[in-house]
């Protein structure tokens, strides 16, 4: 297949193999004549949709218009892009934020318009959540096998480190880079006492490669593995493999959900002998990733 990765050099994207991983300046996404024209150009007849605004709880609170409207457009544009030069399937990408903020757990598809989502990423799960909608309405009237995922939260190399707009994982590694060099407190928001799945990049890769060439249904494929990690721990396991021996403070600001379990039970159904790699490793590999990349890294 002749595949297009939107979002190709980012977290995700840049974990996937295609030769058709445009960069921002080569293919303008906001512009829908721009997608059509690379698609008919590159014969492109699939699409792993990985693109779009993102960032933490700051970015999200601070910017929601933004979040909103740049990722409606975005895809949107893509998947009608997709629609009119008649590309085989996509695969596109949502997020676990898309589920209501009262829901009952483990997170499944069927509750995901049950309710207003969590305040502090509204806007941005809204938009998410209209992947879902137009996809939905698509395969109805026209017929296109667009199919979407919910990964659980990303991490890994090639993520965006920054202090402001990044999220939790990398964010904390570049707080303790700073705090270690610096000799400062590592300073982190919220109580530290918040749940999150956590999945390393390449696992979503190879699993939304697999969804792209065997899955082909209507309802959103969640991607999470078994457990759960406290801020808390994820912030003590980057510290120490950091070597940083100072103080870890938590300021009680930004607080999000408590807990967002999801319900893998598709994945583990249809690939039932997975292994994902284990948080410990995962880390490390994102932590010497970043102090390689000190410099180039987003942040």
């Amino acid at each position: 297949m002749r595949t297009l990765i939107t979002g190709g050099a980012g977290l995700v994207g840049s974990a996937m193999n295609s030769e058709f991983k445009p960069s921002r300046k080569s293919l303008n996404l906001m512009n829908i004549d721009d997608i059509i024209r690379y698609i008919t150009l590159n014969k492109i007849d699939s699409i792993i949709h990985c693109a779009g605004k993102v960032g933490g709880i700051k970015a999200n609170t601070t910017k929601p218009g933004e979040f909103f409207y740049d990722n409606i457009i975005l895809n949107s544009n893509v998947l009608e892009a997709a629609r009119i030069t008649n590309v085989n399937k996509v695969v596109s990408f949502m997020s676990t934020c898309v589920f209501p903020d009262d829901v009952e757990y483990p997170l499944h598809p069927d509750q995901m318009h049950k309710g207003e989502p969590h305040t502090t990423n509204y806007a941005y799960a809204y938009a998410k959540r209209m992947l879902e909608v137009q996809s939905r309405a698509y395969r109805e009237q026209y017929g296109c096998n667009f199919v979407t995922v919910i990964p659980c939260n990303i991490y890994g190399p090639n993520d965006n480190f920054s202090l402001e707009d990044g999220h939790v994982i990398p964010s904390l590694i570049h707080k303790c880079y700073l705090a270690k060099k610096n000799n400062t407190d590592f300073e982190i928001w919220g109580n530290g006492k918040a749940y999150r799945e956590f999945i390393y990049s390449k696992d979503v890769a190879h699993i939304a490669e697999w969804i792209l060439d065997n899955y082909n249904d209507p309802e959103p494929f969640v991607i999470s593995p078994d457990e759960e990690a406290s801020i808390a721990v994820i912030a003590q396991e980057i510290a120490w493999r950091m070597e940083f021996e100072g103080n870890i403070i938590y300021n009680g600001e930004r607080e999000g959900q408590l807990r967002k379990p999801s319900d893998n039970s598709l994945l583990k159904r249809l690939i039932p002998d997975y292994k994902f790699v284990p948080i410990e490793v995962g880390l490390q590999k994102t932590i010497e990733w970043f102090n390689e990349n000190y410099e180039d890294a987003r942040k």
